[in-house]
């Protein structure tokens, strides 16, 4: 008989590399990569965890962790008063020997004293990558419900795109009876022969399950959950797809996507995302009061505009807006736009200065820049490729720092910044 109230214990994998998302990712791991005005991408698993009540969360890491790290520092400490409420970094403990973890199995194996030291009686294991809302206590149910030994949460997508997903073949009772890692081709899934099942990449395991899985990989060369661990339990455990369309999240008004949910792992993908925010009637509105995304504390002032002509933009605090004109423009903190500035479908992050005249069309811009006045980026994918990154769809990428402010006077001090990591 399943527990009306199970111990959950989650695990978020945060150590992804995000190679397709550089230059972004030079000096930060992907779920540190900023995200709207002033969220990170690893702040929506963590905001779903927490609004569907699991309170025992370990955070993975690994690559360019220290961003994440004080981002988790200052945005998701919890009470000293609640010992089993926690969201805690964990970086490779190398418990085994001089090893990095190895896959995403291996990760959790590493840490299998965890698991062993809280007793759960359920486990989480949630990806740090996308951005989107779910209850995953509905999902917990199901598992339970149903009796399953693992619960997979999936989600449509057409099959000409199986390549890019883990695909899971069920039968009419949603038991997953194959696990593909990005195959060429699959079945289709039931009721619907032009789309198949993808994983999400978040996984719920019964512990007692898990336990004995992370036993088999510790010491082998299965070292990740979909290449290795979730095929073979397909064939021996009772895995369930949980279909992500039947999940229902309060507060989501009638014009959005209702169950969004994006792999923001190119710059293509992540530029997008930023705009299904945006406008009156955005595909997903970040500020839903009944299920929020949790982002840090914010240090700045209020945003200023002293004037301009400003269309389905951001601006986040302590930006100053001097007469620019700002079109489909994502503004995060402390960001300083000179006059005559155009900004077109932009994306420009912290303490980033556009000086007088300046011209960004379709661009990212990471922080700390200070764009010369009358420069030009975006608008001739040749001449911003000598420069640039520019990604498939014409983006063109900023690196942190590239254009450094200009010499300042001897003895004149420079202005006091608010850091952000």
């Amino acid at each position: 008989m399943p527990k009306d109230n199970p111990e959950v214990l989650a695990f978020v994998m945060a150590g992804g590399e995000g190679s397709r998302l550089n230059p972004l990712t030079a000096d930060r791991c992907k779920p540190s990569v900023p995200f709207n005005g002033k969220h990170r991408i690893v702040d929506f698993v963590l905001s779903n965890l927490i609004n569907s009540g699991i309170l025992s969360v370990y955070l993975l890491v690994q690559y360019k962790s220290q961003a994440l790290i004080e981002h988790v520092r200052r945005t998701w400490t919890m009470a000293r008063f609640m010992p089993n409420h926690f969201v805690t970094v964990v970086p490779p403990q190398m418990r085994n020997g001089p090893a990095w973890f190895q896959g995403t199995a291996d990760a959790v194996a590493q840490n299998l004293h965890l698991i062993e030291t809280h007793r759960p009686d359920l486990v989480a294991v949630f990806g740090a990558d996308h951005i989107y809302r779910m209850d995953i206590s509905q999902m917990i149910d199901e598992h339970l419900r149903r009796g399953a030994d693992v619960s997979i949460a999936t989600l449509p997508v057409p099959r000409e795109q199986c390549s890019s997903f883990g695909i899971v073949e069920t039968d009419d009772a949603m038991w997953i009876r194959r696990f593909l890692e990005k195959p060429d081709t699959a079945a289709p899934m039931p009721g619907r022969r032009s789309h198949a099942l993808a994983s999400m990449g978040n996984y719920v395991f019964s512990a007692d399950v898990l336990i004995d899985e992370l036993r088999r990989v510790d010491g082998s060369m299965q070292s990740d959950f979909g290449h290795h661990i979730l095929p073979r339990l397909a064939a021996e455990r009772k895995v369930l797809a949980y279909d992500f369309t039947t999940n229902v999240v309060p507060g989501v008004q009638d014009h959005e996507e209702p169950h969004y949910w994006r792999d923001v792992g190119t710059i293509d993908a992540y530029f997008d995302a930023h705009f299904d925010t945006m406008g009156v009637r955005p595909k997903f509105r970040i500020t839903n009061p009944e299920w929020p995304i949790y982002a840090s504390s914010d240090p700045f002032e209020s945003a200023q505009i002293e004037g301009g002509a400003i269309r389905h933009s951001v601006v986040g605090s302590g930006c100053i807006i001097n007469d620019a004109r700002l079109d489909h423009a994502m503004l995060r903190r402390a960001v300083t736009v000179e006059a005559d500035a155009e900004i077109d479908h932009c994306i420009v992050m912290e303490r980033t200065v556009v000086g007088r005249g300046a011209r960004l069309t379709r661009a990212i811009v990471d922080q700390d820049n200070h764009i010369p006045p009358g420069e030009v980026i975006g608008g001739s994918p040749e001449r911003d490729g000598r420069r640039f990154h520019v990604s498939e769809g014409g983006i063109v990428v900023v690196p942190r720092g590239h254009f450094p402010p200009p010499q300042r006077p001897a003895g004149l001090a420079p202005p006091r910044r608010v850091p952000v990591p």
